[in-house]
Parts: structure tokens; sequence; C-alpha cells
């Protein structure tokens, strides 16, 4: 059986993907620091500015 290697995307350290209980993280720490981020915005899904404006609109209708 091959054993998967993957990076954290946080620290970059490197760890295996089926013995990790934070997958894709390497640490509940790093798992967490990611959580901090979605948490305080620093992430943030893009939003395209016609659909939103046509989305609001037509809930102005409703």
């Amino acid at each position: 059986m091959t054993v998967m290697k993957i990076t954290c995307p946080i620290c970059e350290n490197k760890t295996t993907w089926e013995e990790n209980h934070w997958r894709p993280f390497c640490s509940e720490r790093c798992k967490l620091i990611d959580l901090g981020k979605w948490a305080t915005e620093e992430y943030r899904i893009p939003e395209d500015e016609a659909k939103s404006k046509g989305q609001r609109e037509d809930k102005k209708e409703q």
C-alpha cells in the first residue's frame, strides 16, 4: 500500500493522509489557524458583482 504524503496548507510541513486526524492540516493548531482566518474573513469567496446585483433586485421585487 502506498502512503499518500501531503503538505499542510498553513505551515507547509509534510504529513501523511491516512494517519492524520486533522487532514488536510498537519495538526490541530494549523486547523484552528485556518478556522480563525475564515472567522475573521481573511479568506473570502469572490462574489460576481453582476450576479449579486441581480439577486438583490429579485429579492426587492418579492
